[in-house]
C-alpha cells in the first residue's frame, strides 16, 4: 500500500558545525564522514575528532544485501492524473513483491523541473535514515549532484518517463513516443488530412522530440510537404498550447487537423477552437497523446494516443527490485507501446476550403 510518511527528526549537529569546527569546508567533511579516500590524513584527524566530540549521528550507508522492505517514489506532482497512473501501476507492482512504496512530491525548480536544490541533500539522506530499498523518481531530470549522491551511496534507482536524456548508465522507462506520433500522424492522413498541424512541447525534450519525429516520418513516408509553418511549441499547457492554437488559424492556409502532443494542451486547443467558432471535428480534427482521464471528459471526446503510464510505472517497480537483488537490466532504456484510441474528435477534412477563421478575440479592440 503506498503511503506517505512524516519526515525524521535528524538528532545531533549538523555536517556545517562539524565542518566549522574541524575548521574545514563541508564538502570535505561529508567526504570523511562518507569515507572517501581523498582527504589528507591530519584533515581526516580533525573532522573525526570534531565528528567524535560533538556527538554526531553517522547515518548508515546503504548496502545492497540489505532485505528490501521499503521503495520511495519520487514524484514532481501529487495533483496530476499523469502522477496518479503512474503511481497506481508502481503500488500494484509493489504489493506484488511484498513491498511498501513511500511516496513524496518533490518541490521544483521550474515547470516540470527536477528536485529544488534547497532541500535535495536532506530528502536524499532520508532515503538511508529509514533504510529504503531503492527509489523511482517520476521527474524531468535530476542534477548531477543528485546523480553522484546515488552512486556512491550505491543505492539502486529508476528514472520514470524522464524528460531529458539521462547519463547513459541510468536506467529509465517510458514509452514508445516516436511511434505515437507516427500512429497519430498516420490517422489523420488516413482520413484524408494533408494540412496537418502539430503542437510540441518543450524544444529539446525527450519525448517532444521523439513525438515530432513521429510525425515527420510520417508525412515523409505518405509523400506529404512539411511545412514549417505547422510546427508549434509550446509549453506543456493549456495555456500556451491556446496561443499556438490562435497561431495557426491566422495563417493564409491553416491546418484541418492538429496533433497534439499532451492531452493537457489539447485542452488549450479545445479552448482556442471554440473562441474561433470552430466546430470539432467538422472542421478540424484534434489528436492529443497520453490518454488521460481528461480525455474521455473532453467535449468531443478526444481521440488521443495511449501512454501506458501505469505499466510503466510497474516496470520500472520490478526493474528496480531486480536492481536490489544485483541484477543489471540488458539496455538502460525500456519503451513500452502505445496505441491510438479512436474517439470523437476527428473526421475527414471539409469538402471545401475552410472559411476564413475571425480574428482572435484576445486581438479584437474594446469598445
Amino acid at each position: 500500500m503506498a503511503r506517505t510518511r512524516s519526515p525524521q527528526p535528524v538528532a545531533g549537529p549538523t555536517l556545517a558545525v562539524v565542518a566549522r569546527e574541524a575548521g574545514v569546508s563541508v564538502p570535505t567533511a561529508s567526504k570523511v564522514v562518507n569515507g572517501r579516500e581523498d582527504v589528507a590524513p591530519e584533515t581526516r584527524r580533525r573532522v573525526t575528532e570534531a565528528l567524535d566530540r560533538l556527538g554526531y549521528v553517522r547515518r548508515p550507508r546503504f548496502t545492497g544485501a540489505r532485505a528490501p522492505g521499503l521503495v520511495d517514489l519520487v514524484l514532481h506532482s501529487l495533483e496530476s492524473s499523469r502522477s496518479g497512473a503512474v503511481l497506481r501501476g508502481v503500488e500494484a507492482a509493489a504489493y506484488e513483491a511484498g513491498l511498501e512504496v513511500v511516496v513524496s512530491a518533490a518541490p521544483v525548480r521550474g515547470p516540470d523541473a527536477g528536485l529544488d536544490a534547497g532541500p535535495e541533500q536532506d530528502r536524499l539522506d532520508r532515503l538511508t535514515a529509514r533504510g529504503s530499498s531503492g527509489v523511482l523518481f517520476h521527474l524531468a531530470e535530476l542534477s548531477a549532484a543528485q546523480y553522484a549522491w546515488l552512486d556512491h551511496h550505491r543505492i539502486p534507482y529508476v528514472l520514470i518517463d524522464p524528460a531529458y536524456e539521462p547519463p547513459a548508465q541510468v536506467v529509465s522507462v517510458g514509452a514508445a513516443n516516436w511511434q505515437g506520433g507516427v500512429c497519430a500522424t498516420e490517422h489523420l492522413l488516413e482520413l484524408g488530412h494533408e494540412r496537418i498541424g502539430v503542437i510540441a512541447g518543450h524544444r529539446r525534450t525527450m519525448d517532444g522530440e521523439a513525438r515530432l519525429a513521429g510525425y515527420r516520418s510520417a508525412l515523409a513516408s505518405a509523400g506529404v510537404r512539411l511545412r514549417p509553418e505547422y510546427v508549434r511549441h509550446a509549453g506543456s499547457d493549456e495555456t500556451s498550447a491556446r496561443l499556438r492554437t490562435h497561431e495557426l488559424l491566422d495563417l493564409p492556409e491553416p491546418p484541418t487537423a492538429i496533433f497534439v502532443c499532451a492531452d493537457r494542451m489539447a485542452l488549450g486547443v479545445y479552448t482556442a477552437l471554440a473562441e474561433r467558432e470552430v466546430r470539432v471535428p467538422e472542421e478540424m480534427s484534434v489528436v492529443g497523446f497520453d490518454d488521460l482521464p481528461e480525455a474521455r471528459w473532453a467535449a468531443p471526446a478526444l481521440t488521443t494516443v495511449r501512454q501506458p503510464l501505469a505499466e510503466i510505472g510497474a516496470t520500472a517497480l520490478r526493474l528496480l527490485v531486480r536492481m536490489t537483488h544485483g541484477e543489471r537490466p540488458e539496455g538502460t532504456r525500456t519503451e513500452l507501446s502505445t496505441r491510438l484510441v479512436r474517439r470523437a474528435s476527428t473526421a475527414p477534412p471539409p469538402a471545401v476550403r475552410p472559411r476564413k477563421y475571425r480574428p482572435d478575440p484576445a486581438e479584437r479592440p474594446t469598445a
